[in-house]
């Protein structure tokens, strides 16, 4: 009788695992920034509505990093008004975190050019 009934491959569970998080991260972070445009601009999206403050005008892609990886979220774009995220930063293209890692490994001792080579291989 075997010992092993059900068998796992580990490594393809970590990836599949790594990209549902990332997907599932970038859906969120999407939904939000979504949210906070139909707050700014007084409706929902192809919404009628006579207090509507502005209008949208599309979205942009921006990659940012974070802990669950590079994403491409969808940034709307807005006519009439200014769209400044509480979520993600102007300009931000990190999430702090990874700043603050960098810093820690840094301070921590570690040689600066293995801090690159640690930076380069997890955020490219």
């Amino acid at each position: 009788m075997p010992k092993h009934i059900l068998q796992v491959n580990q490594p393809m569970f970590e990836t599949q695992l790594d990209r549902m998080v990332s997907e599932k991260v970038t859906e969120i972070l999407n939904r939000m920034l979504d949210a906070e445009a139909d707050e700014i601009t007084g409706a929902a999206r192809y919404e009628r509505s006579c207090g509507r403050k502005a209008y949208r005008a599309g979205h942009y892609e921006r990659d940012l990093t974070v802990k669950a990886g590079k994403l491409s979220v969808r940034v709307p774009k807005l006519k009439g008004a200014l769209f400044e995220s509480a979520v993600i930063e102007r300009y931000r293209r990190r999430e702090e975190s990874v700043e603050e890692a960098l810093i820690d490994m840094y301070l921590a001792g570690v040689s600066t050019r293995r801090v690159d080579d640690i930076s380069q291989a997890l955020w490219g």
